[in-house]
């Protein structure tokens, strides 16, 4: 269900994005290191939105990729360590030293 909202959320937002975009369709300067162009705006607002997305998308590939190596390196040391058994060990009760004296003031 989460994976249909942002497919229809995404829809929604490029729907809006392309409607602006086509009501903006005059020529603007664009300033550049090496000089000037005119563009037209819808370009120019597309090409801003791929940028962005594309960023975005680095951010996250990026972030994901992270997040499995973390994973891998927990299994790993999940697999070295034997996994807790739940279950406490009996402790062992304490040996008594009977002496001589006791075991003959018990046999009189």
């Amino acid at each position: 269900m989460r994976g249909q909202w942002g497919l229809i959320i995404g829809i929604i937002v490029a729907l809006v994005i392309a409607i602006f975009s086509v009501i903006n369709v005059e020529p603007v300067e664009v300033n550049y290191l090496f000089g000037q162009t005119e563009w037209p705006l819808v370009l120019i607002i597309i090409g801003s939105v791929l940028m962005g997305g594309i960023i975005v998308g680095g951010v996250g590939i990026y972030k994901i990729y992270h997040l499995q190596q973390e994973i891998k390196q927990l299994k790993a040391k999940q697999n070295k360590t034997p996994p807790p058994s739940g279950k406490k060990q009996p402790e062992k009760p304490a040996v008594k030293e009977e002496t001589k004296e006791t075991d003959t003031s018990k046999k009189k």
